[in-house]
């Protein structure tokens, strides 16, 4: 009998057998957020932990979505399964992801070893920023071993999403700009690996000559060539993914940065250091939550008259609709 809808232990139980549909359910319900989200979040946290998450991230139209699908290509080359956890924009009116089932994938979407998801921020509760980890725990307790998460743009709460994958890829085309202004985005922050895709137009040398120059310069602050180094300099790959071409290079500086960040201990550094986010992000949140349903009170009304009127500080009021909160919780 298939679990029902809305009930996240039987899915969990399902999907853990690997059924596709109660997977994509429990997706939805992590997706739309509230109690089903958090349910599913920690049903699902016991069952993880083996799962390792590559982020692509770059500006619309550096071919993210055709490089992900060599990526895919390339592990089930290899006979590896995979999830994608395609983040995506939401519309205006329906508040799903606009992209959808991400068309440029679907050479795929037969293929039993593959999972695509597209999602949307929707009206979850702290948006992608907690939605995302979720997805991805729940991809995880299905025993997806490789979870690609490729994000549209280069916002910055897509940069924080690829930004916090065990891996993350940023994608540049020849003559991508002013490296200021990807500075300002934060790639540089967060690139483990740089692909210059669409290698083929002119301009692809000048781009890495770019790259290169800029992480001379980065490395040079930290301690690269010290001797016990544990930093890691990012290669660039070139890629045209539009023929298949450079996929192979790509995942090779994948499992290059994967076993490095295990010899010198950064991967369990890096997943302790987002859960402790989380965490954070949650307690922010759950804590916004209830000031704001305070809000909606006579004593929001009251306080707000007295910041006007300058009987009390905005920092005072604050602090009086928390510990309203806090005690609403207790």
């Amino acid at each position: 009998m298939a679990p029902r809808r809305s009930d996240p232990e039987a899915l969990v139980a399902a999907l853990r057998t690997g059924d596709r549909s109660a997977l994509a359910r429990a997706l939805s319900l992590v997706e739309r957020g509230g109690e089903g989200a958090r349910a599913v979040g920690r049903l699902a946290f016991g069952h993880g932990g083996r799962a390792y998450t590559v982020g692509l991230t770059g500006a619309p139209g550096a071919g993210k979505s055709t490089l992900t699908s060599a990526v895919i290509g390339e592990l089930r080359g290899r006979g590896e399964e995979v999830a994608v956890l395609a983040i995506d924009p939401s519309s205006p009116f329906t508040g799903g992801a606009i992209l959808g089932d991400r068309v440029r994938m679907q050479d795929h979407a037969l293929d039993d070893g593959v999972f695509i998801r597209s999602m949307a921020t929707r009206g979850h509760l702290g948006g992608l920023a907690l939605a995302a980890p979720q997805a991805v725990r729940v991809l995880d307790a299905a025993g997806a071993p490789w979870v690609l998460l490729e994000t549209v743009g280069v916002g910055q709460v897509e940069v924080e999403v690829a930004g916090a994958a065990d891996t993350t890829v940023v994608v540049v085309n020849p003559g991508w700009g002013d490296a200021v202004q990807a500075a300002k985005a934060g790639l540089l922050e967060i690139a483990d690996v740089f692909v210059i895709n669409k290698a083929d137009r002119p301009g692809a040398a000048e781009t890495r000559r770019d790259l290169e120059g800029m992480l001379d310069l980065t490395m040079s602050m930290h301690d690269a060539g010290v001797e016990g180094s544990t930093s890691w300099r990012p290669p660039i790959v070139e890629t045209v993914a539009s023929r298949g071409q450079g996929g192979d290079v790509l995942w090779e500086s994948v499992l290059g940065h994967k076993a490095h960040l295990e010899r010198t201990g950064q991967l369990a550094e890096r997943r302790a250091r987002r859960v402790e986010d989380e965490l954070r992000t949650i307690i922010v949140r759950s804590l916004e939550q209830r000031a704001l349903g305070i809000a909606g009170g006579d004593r929001f009304g009251a306080l707000h008259a007295a910041v006007v009127d300058r009987r009390t500080d905005p920092y005072q009021a604050a602090d009086e609709l928390l510990e309203a909160a806090s005690g609403a919780s207790s």
